[in-house]
């Protein structure tokens, strides 16, 4: 029987990009190793989560240009620790125990990078957080 680490590794997508070295430090190693492959495999929850944030904040997101729409994004994720916190638990839920360690060994530098990732991707896909049509069927 496989245990927990087993599952969460195999559930990864492979990422043939993200290449790890021994030239790259250990933050960069476990960046493309793990968070990388982890907020691939979380981004349909992230893409839920983020439309819960907006609908949650009066949907001001939806009256805004693209730009100020992406300065939304960066101010979500990076100012508003409560949601920031919610994302960083999205990731980390999905470590193995020696990767939990080795996060708690640096964790205020790889919050940096797991949230740069976070707040790149959701970036990336904001053409998902178009406003919802009404359905008046």
């Amino acid at each position: 029987m496989k245990n927990r680490d087993e599952y969460l590794v195999a559930l990864r997508p492979e990422l043939p990009n993200a290449r790890v070295d021994d030239t790259m430090s250990a933050d960069e190693q476990f960046q493309n190793r793990t968070l990388r492959p982890v907020a691939k495999l979380q981004h349909d929850l992230l893409i839920q989560v983020f439309h819960n944030y907006i609908r949650k904040h009066k949907n001001v997101f939806y009256g805004l240009t693209a730009v100020k729409r992406v300065d939304y994004i960066e101010n979500a994720v990076n100012r508003d620790q409560k949601f920031r916190n919610s994302l960083k638990g999205i990731i980390i839920g999905m470590f193995t125990m020696p990767e939990y360690a080795s996060y708690i060994a640096n964790s205020s530098a790889l919050n940096k990078r797991m949230m740069n990732i976070v707040r790149e991707r959701l970036i990336s896909s904001i053409q998902m957080f178009e406003r919802p049509s009404i359905d008046l069927s």
